[in-house]
């Protein structure tokens, strides 16, 4: 229905960006509506996408600086981190997609596990006080990118995981916030890309959505997004991470709670 499309919309287009996964959200929130996630691949490829548009408007400076580059052939820093930060999250992708998906069906315990650990990340971060660093290096990137390909667990949190590694790391707080979302559109856009690929050769569900149940939930995601991902810059920038840990801990053991009285 379209009021579960903007719930759920907006619940990824806020925590997409926001420290407290986007994916363990969505499985909460498609529980508690009922929703089989298989068959509604089609809402999740349109909400996925919405968000990386999101990104695409807050960060756009950074984004055309970043295509400039590339079209000139000019490999400067920003593309070449990029580049390295995907690495990892794409043997996960081609090697591995079929078992990550086999977790995704493992219920809420996962999700609630996965936030207990997220807010470990957050806490961890929070405390440390590593020697700051000017530039995010190449080596960081990678070790960055690892974080990201552990955050395929439905619960663990991919920019409280990618933030808190670099964090630890010593990085630049303004840079990689804006790292870590820039680096998120190319996994996004590949596994939309897969997905829309399986839908078109009937190897996956599309579901029977309304389009208006699109339209809703693409909305929401874009324009929460936007707001999120403008708010969790400023919040890295602070280092105000340890109140998402608090909530994190809070939402991860009522769900474990939650799954074990089903």
């Amino acid at each position: 229905e379209w009021f579960e499309a903007l719930i759920l919309g907006l619940i990824q287009g806020l925590t997409e960006y926001l420290p407290v996964s986007s994916s363990g959200h969505l499985a909460i929130g498609s529980a508690l509506f009922g929703i089989e996630g298989e068959e509604n691949l089609a809402f999740t490829i349109v909400v996925h996408v919405a968000t990386v548009f999101s990104t695409l408007v807050i960060l756009w400076k950074e984004i055309d600086w970043i295509f400039r580059g590339l079209f000139k052939f000019e490999m400067n820093s920003d593309v070449i981190n990029i580049l390295i930060s995907m690495i990892p999250i794409g043997i996960v992708g081609v090697f591995f997609k079929d078992e990550v998906e086999a977790i995704f069906g493992s219920g809420l315990l996962i999700v609630g596990c996965m936030l207990l650990l997220t807010a470990a990340l957050l806490s961890f971060s929070y405390y440390a006080k590593p020697r700051q660093k000017e530039n995010i290096s190449m080596k960081d990137a990678f070790i960055i990118g690892l974080a990201q390909a552990c955050a395929v667990l439905p619960g663990l949190s991919r920019s409280g995981s990618t933030i808190a590694t670099g964090l630890l790391l010593g990085d630049n707080k303004a840079k990689l916030a804006q790292f870590s979302f820039l680096m998120v559109i190319p996994p996004i856009l590949g596994e939309a890309l897969l997905d829309g690929m399986k839908m078109i050769k009937g190897e996956a569900i599309a579901g029977d959505i309304p389009t208006l149940s699109l339209i809703v939930g693409f909305i929401a995601a874009f324009v929460s997004g936007c707001l999120a991902c403008k708010w969790m810059i400023n919040i890295v920038k602070k280092g105000k991470l340890i109140y998402f840990a608090i909530y994190c801990a809070i939402v991860g053991v009522v769900t474990i709670v939650v799954s074990q009285l089903q």
